[in-house]
């Protein structure tokens, strides 16, 4: 099989990222979605931890289409990434997103407030 019919099997999300339609001028997503097809494409389909970051990376970037708030914080967070010299700067951001996401799901679910009606 070809390997990008393969690595797309990952990527349910793939044609809803590749897609959306943006922003006039909203840079940091075009330039997310440029880094997202660069990484899938570049991965070894063997490799179970990279299949792994694609899968992971395939759900953020759904849910950073889907929601506004979520986009908001990614947007917020890849402005304050720091990338040490010598490193491999896509898989740095890679990296940043999904440590994003998981503080963004970790406070997200923390700050469910049941109302109490006296």
């Amino acid at each position: 099989m070809n390997k990008n019919k393969s690595i797309l099997k990952h990527c349910p999300n793939f044609y809803k990222i590749k897609n959306f339609a943006f922003e006039d001028g909203d840079y940091i997503s075009l330039k997310l979605v440029s880094i997202y097809e660069d990484f899938i494409f570049s991965i070894d389909s063997n490799d179970i931890n990279e299949v792994k970051r694609v899968e992971s990376l395939d759900s953020i970037l759904s849910k950073y289409i889907d929601d506004y708030n979520f986009r908001k914080e990614i947007r917020d967070g890849l402005l304050k990434v720091k990338v040490k010299r010598g490193t491999n700067i896509v898989d740095a951001i890679i990296n940043s997103i999904i440590s994003l996401f998981d503080k963004y799901e970790d406070g997200y679910t923390r700050n469910i407030y049941f109302a109490r009606w006296v």
